[in-house]
C-alpha cells in the first residue's frame, strides 16, 4: 500500500481530532489499515505520536513505541494490542505504519470509557478503518490486575511506576516456567526473589532447589534448610540400575554392556539379601532396598571365582576395583557412607520434600562439594526421587513438588533430542509429564540455546532477561508465543533485573523492572570489584597457606 491509499483510508475513517489531550478513549492517534488473524495494520499519525510522547502518562508517551500498547474499540469492548514492529510509510509522508498483535479484550464502562474486565483472547475484530488511541496507566491497572486469583507480585510494569507486575502462581507452577538471561544480569537475585515471594505465598509448600555454585544457601537461611555434602547423608542405595551404571561402570562399547550385566545380577542379589525384600514377591533391580557395598563386593568376587579362564575376569575386576575406590575416597562420603545402610528413606524423603516443613518450605541442595564426576548422578537422584514420589503417592492427598534446577543447561543438554544421560531423561520426563502429577519444574540457565529444545518448549511461562548472543534470542523467540514478538525485540536493550514475561504465569506478556531484595535475602552471587579489591593488601601468606589446607582436605 503506498502512502496515498493510506492516507486517504485514515483521514476517510477518523472523524475525531488527532492528537486530543485526553486519552481516556477520545483521541485518537491512528487507524487499523489491515486485519490478519492475530495481527494487524495500523498507521499512526506522525504529529500526534510527537504530541503524545511529551504526555505525563509515560504509559501513554511510549504507546507509538515497539513494544507500546494501543487500543481500539469493538462494540461495547476494548481490544488490546502490542506494537511488534514500526516503519515510515514515506519519507516525506505524515504516517508510521505499526505491525500489531493482539493480546486480549477488556468491557468499556458506558459512561466514563474506562476499560475493565480484561480477558486474554479476543472474540470480536476491528474493521478496516477502526480508530486506535493509546492505552493509558489506568488500563495497565486493570489489564495486570490479579486480585481475583493467588498471584506473587515481582516488580513493576514497564514504564509505570505504580503498576504491579503480578505472576498467577497457579498456572505458572502447574506448566512449569524458566527463567533465562546472560551472566551478569540479575538472573540468581531475580530467581531468588520469585522463590522467596513464593515461600511467603506458600510457608508449608514443597520446593527443592538444586544449586550448582552454592550461591542460595545464603538467601534462605531464614525460611529453608540448606544441604551440603556435610548434612546431605543421602544413601547410595537409592539409586536405580541406570544410576548405579553411571557411577560403577568405567569401560566403554561393547565391554560396558557386558560389565552391566554382571552389575545387574549382583546388585539384585545384594538388595536381595536385606529382610525388607522379603516381603517384596517380584524384587527388582531399580527398588530402593538397603544393601551392603561390601555385599555387592563379595558378590562379585563370588561369581568371578566361578569362571574358567583368568581372561573372564577383567570385567569382575573393573567392578570391584570402582567400588573399592569409591569406598575409600572421603569425598564420596556424604553418599557411599558405610553408617548410609540403614532403611532411612523416609527421613531422606522428609527432610527433602519439606514434609512437613515447619514454615521452611525450600530445600536449598548445594551440590559446589559434590565431586563434578558424579554430580550428575546426584541431580538424577534427587530428580528422579521427586517424580517417584508423585507417581507412588497417587492415591494419598497430594503434595505438589516444586524442582527448580540451576544451571539447567549443564544436566539438560541440546544432544539432537536425545538425552544421554539419566539426568537429562528424568528432567525432560518431569518436563513433558510431572504436571500430571503435581511435579513442577523450574529451569534456570545462561545459555537457553544449550537446553533441551523439547524442554524450553514445555515450559508454560518464560521469564527472559537480557541475552546478548544472538543464537539464544532465536532460541528463547522460538519458545514464545506469537503475542510475545513486540516484546522480544526489546530483550537485547533489557536493563539489568530488567525482563519479558510470557505465558501462562502473566494474562498478557509484560516487561517488567525487578524489585530490590533486602541485603540477607540476596544469593552471594554479586561480581567481584576488581578495582575495590586490589587496592587490598597484607594477609596473603595466610590466604595460601589457609586455601591450601581446604584444597588438600577437599573441604570448604
Amino acid at each position: 500500500m503506498n502512502d496515498m491509499s493510506g492516507s486517504h483510508a485514515f483521514e476517510d475513517a477518523t472523524a475525531l481530532p488527532l492528537g486530543t489531550s485526553d486519552y481516556g478513549g477520545k483521541g485518537a492517534i491512528g487507524c487499523v489499515v489491515s486485519i490478519a488473524g492475530s495481527s494487524s495494520r495500523v498507521l499512526f499519525d506522525r504529529a500526534s505520536l510527537a504530541r503524545i510522547a511529551q504526555h505525563a502518562d509515560p504509559v501513554v508517551g511510549s504507546a507509538g513505541q515497539v513494544g507500546g500498547q494501543i487500543k481500539m474499540r469493538v462494540g461495547s469492548a476494548w481490544l488490546v494490542a502490542n506494537i511488534r514492529s514500526l516503519a515510515l510509510e514515506d519519507i516525506d509522508g505524515d504516517w508510521v505504519a505499526a505491525d500489531i498483535d493482539f493480546l486480549g479484550e477488556g468491557d468499556e464502562e458506558r459512561l466514563t470509557g474506562k476499560l475493565y474486565h480484561f480477558r486474554r483472547g479476543v472474540t470480536r475484530y476491528p474493521i478496516p478503518g477502526c480508530e486506535v488511541f493509546p492505552v493509558t496507566t489506568a488500563d495497565l491497572k486493570q489489564i495486570y490486575s490479579a486480585e481475583d486469583r493467588p498471584h506473587i507480585a515481582v516488580g513493576t510494569v514497564y514504564p509505570t511506576r505504580d503498576v504491579r507486575a503480578a505472576l498467577y502462581v497457579d498456572a505458572m507452577l502447574g506448566k512449569h516456567f524458566a527463567l533465562v538471561g546472560s551472566t551478569g544480569t540479575g538472573k540468581s537475585t531475580s530467581a531468588a526473589l520469585i522463590l522467596h515471594r513464593i515461600c511467603d505465598l506458600a510457608p508449608q509448600g514443597h520446593i527443592v532447589m538444586i544449586d550448582p555454585h552454592g550461591e542460595y544457601a545464603a538467601a534462605f537461611r531464614g525460611n529453608g534448610a540448606i544441604y551440603d555434602v556435610s548434612n546431605l547423608q543421602m544413601p547410595y542405595w537409592l539409586m536405580n540400575f541406570e544410576e548405579h551404571c553411571e557411577v560403577f561402570l568405567t569401560a566403554a562399547g561393547g565391554d560396558r554392556q557386558i560389565d552391566a550385566d554382571i552389575l545387574a545380577k549382583c546388585l539384585l542379589m545384594a538388595r536381595g539379601k536385606n529382610r525388607l525384600a522379603q516381603d517384596i514377591p517380584k524384587l527388582t533391580v531399580d527398588a530402593p532396598i538397603p544393601y551392603l557395598l561390601s555385599d555387592l563386593g563379595n558378590l562379585i568376587q563370588l561369581e568371578m571365582g566361578k569362571m574358567d579362564r583368568a581372561g573372564d575376569t577383567a570385567p569382575y575386576l573393573r567392578l570391584k576395583t570402582k567400588i573399592d575406590e569409591i569406598k575409600s575416597d572421603p569425598r564420596y562420603g556424604f553418599m557411599f557412607s558405610g553408617m548410609l545402610v540403614a532403611d532411612t528413606m523416609a527421613d531422606f524423603l522428609a527432610r527433602i520434600f519439606r514434609m512437613p516443613g515447619d514454615g521452611k518450605p525450600i530445600s536449598i541442595v548445594d551440590v559446589s562439594g559434590v565431586p563434578s564426576d558424579i554430580t550428575a548422578v546426584v541431580v538424577a537422584v534427587l530428580s528422579r526421587m521427586t517424580f517417584d514420589f508423585a507417581i507412588w503417592s497417587r492415591n494419598e492427598p497430594q503434595r505438589p513438588i516444586l524442582l527448580v534446577c540451576e544451571e539447567a543447561h549443564r544436566y539438560i543438554p541440546s544432544k539432537n533430542g536425545e538425552a544421554t544421560s539419566s539426568v537429562g531423561r528424568i528432567l525432560g520426563r518431569i518436563a513433558k509429564e510431572g504436571r500430571k502429577y503435581g511435579v513442577s519444574l523450574g529451569l534456570i540457565t545462561q545459555r537457553p540455546s544449550d537446553l533441551e529444545e523439547g524442554v524450553l518448549s514445555q515450559c508454560g511461562t518464560i521469564i527472559a532477561m537480557r541475552l546478548n548472543n544472538e543464537r539464544d534470542q532465536a532460541f528463547v523467540r522460538a519458545a514464545m508465543p506469537e503475542g510475545a514478538r513486540g516484546f522480544l525485540e526489546s530483550i537485547p536493550a533489557l536493563r539489568n533485573r530488567e525482563c519479558v514475561i510470557c505465558g501462562e504465569g502473566v494474562a498478557v506478556p509484560i516487561r517488567v523492572a525487578f524489585d530490590d531484595l533486602v541485603e540477607s535475602r540476596r544469593p552471594a552471587s554479586s561480581d567481584p570489584l576488581f578495582s575495590d579489591l586490589w587496592r587490598d593488601s597484607g594477609g596473603e601468606e595466610g590466604i595460601i597457606q589457609r586455601t591450601i589446607m581446604r584444597w588438600r582436605a577437599q573441604g570448604k
